[in-house]
């Protein structure tokens, strides 16, 4: 079993110990894994100190102690926090309920006992200083095993210690009862009411690095008070196209054509951007923004300008940006810093923002995060690709990717052939729906595989695993269908040699440091590139929808007008053959008459003229004036 304690100093470690000694003579051991002590062998010394609760300790502390990502204050209680932040103005106060994964040089503990006397002092109820003097535990239970009274005091000494262990170095405890019995068994250091704790004044970049990992571990309430109050961050001032603009824009557009030709502009630089040549392409057609016609020689411009200033060596602007509104913050484009840097292949910035906290893992609204953008960016220029591809690859690209098959759950490590194949599909996901014709499905085969590996370096993807044989076989073996033994089921054949993503997958995500499951197609965000896919590829994404959805994807916003024109075209088109189908049916019934005629000669009339017509002409006459004189 491991006894060996590398994070806490020796005194934090001591009064752990003795805390355990308490717990271990008041309630008996646990079980005998867990009945040991631990030996603390950083070689730092520390300290653990008793600080009366009076005023100009508290102010003593909390004025050396506000400017500090090092040090963090505990309560017990959650409603305890706020009594806490009257005192303190650090935002790093929490209850002991939020301790896990804490780390810190310095750690308050204000008011832990005394605002818990009674049950603290049942726990040390019975103990004297005599029952501490052992450099081990005995395992032993309680005299009555049976006697269940003395449980709920446990959660107070648990508590105690894992607000003790937070601290690295040194801990202080703020008490109003310092003469406690708990405490004095402890025999913590009493100070006096100057107080120097030596806390060092955190840089702009070490509370940034702070609210990161706070975001990491979940702790958003602490991690929200670190970029409010000491990095005052605030709300990027320019409009951002994510998926909720997007949708706004194209109904302004294609549906309330309003006039003003800003929201054209607007989506075209959207569709430059991120590479949608349908849209440009209904620009064109159904608003009339003629500009568009230019579309493939500007993507290279236009498409590009958003990423301008992170793509020179100079970037002071782009970190000043990050310290107003946050290193993880929207450009007018929806890409973070850390996606822009790496879009234009600046090594240098990506590294400083790395340093910073940014999250390589934050994705925009199509799913696709900064690797994501790199593999793009690399797919389509041999320079990226030879270039800072294979360094930004390093730094930017997951460990892992967890993923969840029905009950199964698959991680895919990075070293893994699957990793790169899978990453591809999710990076060419949107554009496959880019293709028009029905020979090109929404998917990926083996040649554009091989045409978007082709410009790798080979410390991404290995020469071996650069070949057709090599892809072909990793995508059969993981197809849905396949019967093989270690079959991910990672990918679905949609056509005779093209896949695509499995719908049916589940994938982890971590969003503001909470991980959850989210189904592929959402994660992908198949609902939005629907909207923007070329007309022959609505069977695939529907079906794709369907195999994992009730509903029924509608038809894009911006493809109404041409829907329309298609619905006009094809009702001209059935009233056009109906039109047919009536002209041949008369046709056919003048054709039936007229064989009836000249299979039954004697029921025809008489021609016209002859004798045997004016006869019939005179009787008819005669029938008619005699009906007359009868009336």
């Amino acid at each position: 079993m491991l006894r060996a304690n590398f994070r806490n100093g020796e005194q934090v470690t001591h009064v752990a110990n003795t805390l355990l000694k308490i717990k271990h003579r008041r309630f008996g051991s646990v079980d005998r894994e867990s009945n040991y002590l631990v030996e603390a062998v950083g070689g730092e010394a520390g300290a653990v100190t008793l600080l009366a609760d009076k005023d100009p300790v508290k102010r003593a502390l909390d004025e050396q102690t506000r400017h500090s990502a090092g040090v963090a204050v505990l309560v017990l209680r959650e409603e305890e926090k706020a009594e806490a932040r009257r005192v303190f103005r650090t935002p790093l106060v929490f209850a002991i309920h939020e301790a896990k994964g804490l780390e810190y040089e310095t750690v308050i503990l204000f008011r832990f006992v005394s605002n818990q006397r009674a049950a603290f002092a049942e726990v040390a109820a019975g103990v004297d200083a005599a029952d501490l003097i052992c450099d081990d535990l005995d395992y032993h239970r309680v005299r009555d095993k049976n006697d269940k009274s003395l449980e709920v005091y446990k959660f107070y000494v648990n508590a105690l210690y894992v607000a003790l262990t937070r601290a690295m170095r040194h801990a202080y405890l703020v008490e109003s009862d310092t003469g406690h019995i708990l405490l004095r068994l402890l025999g913590c250091s009493v100070g006096g009411d100057q107080v120097r704790i030596g806390a060092r004044t955190s840089s702009r970049e070490d509370w940034q690095r702070e609210a990161h990992r706070l975001e990491l571990q979940g702790k958003h309430e602490q991690a929200e008070a670190v970029r409010t109050t000491i990095l005052k961050e605030t709300p990027v001032p320019w409009p951002v196209v994510d998926e909720a603009r997007l949708r706004e824009l194209t109904v302004t557009v294609f549906r309330d054509k309003a006039p003003g030709n800003k929201p054209r502009q607007q989506l075209y630089e959207y569709a430059t951007a991120y590479d949608e040549p349908v849209l440009a392409a209904w620009l064109v057609e159904d608003a009339g923004y003629a500009q568009a016609h230019g579309f493939g020689p500007q993507r290279a411009t236009l498409g590009r300008r958003h990423l301008q200033e992170f793509a020179g060596r100079h970037f002071k602007g782009v970190l000043q940006n990050c310290d107003r509104y946050g290193v993880d913050h929207r450009t007018f484009m929806n890409y973070t810093p850390l996606m822009a840097a790496t879009a234009a292949g600046n090594l240098p910035l990506v590294e400083e923002l790395l340093r910073r906290g940014a999250d390589p893992e934050v994705h925009e609204h199509l799913g696709r995060n900064a690797l994501h953008i790199a593999l793009q960016e690399a797919f389509r220029d041999r320079d990226f690709a030879r270039g800072p591809f294979a360094a930004l690859y390093e730094r930017i690209a997951p460990a892992f990717i967890d993923v969840q098959v029905g009950e199964r759950l698959v991680r895919l490590d990075r070293h893994l052939s699957e990793y790169l194949t899978f990453q591809t599909f999710w990076g060419l996901f949107k554009s496959t729906f880019s293709a028009s014709g029905w020979d090109r499905p929404a998917g990926v085969d083996t040649g554009s595989m091989l045409d978007a590996w082709g410009m790798l370096p080979g410390s991404v993807v290995k020469p071996e695993r650069n070949k057709r044989s090599h892809l072909s076989n990793v995508l059969s073996r993981n197809e849905v269908d396949r019967d093989y033994p270690y079959n991910r089921k990672l990918f679905k054949r949609i056509a005779h040699g093209w896949y695509q993503i499995n719908p049916r997958l589940a994938i982890r995500r971590r969003t503001q440091g909470v991980e959850s499951w989210h189904p592929v197609l959402d994660a992908l965000n198949l609902r939005l590139v629907h909207e923007l896919a070329h007309p022959d590829q609505w069977g695939i994404s529907r079906a794709l929808w369907r195999s994992q959805a009730d509903d029924e994807l509608p038809t894009p916003v911006a493809a109404e007008p041409w829907a329309a024109r298609e619905r006009a075209v094809l009702e001209a088109e059935r009233a056009e053959i109906a039109a047919i189908e009536a002209r041949r049916r008369a046709a056919e019934e003048a054709r039936r008459r007229r064989a009836e005629s000249r299979a039954n000669p004697e029921a025809q009339p008489p021609r016209w003229g002859t004798p045997e017509a004016k006869a019939a002409a005179r009787e008819e006459l005669r029938r008619r004036i005699e009906a007359q004189r009868n009336r």
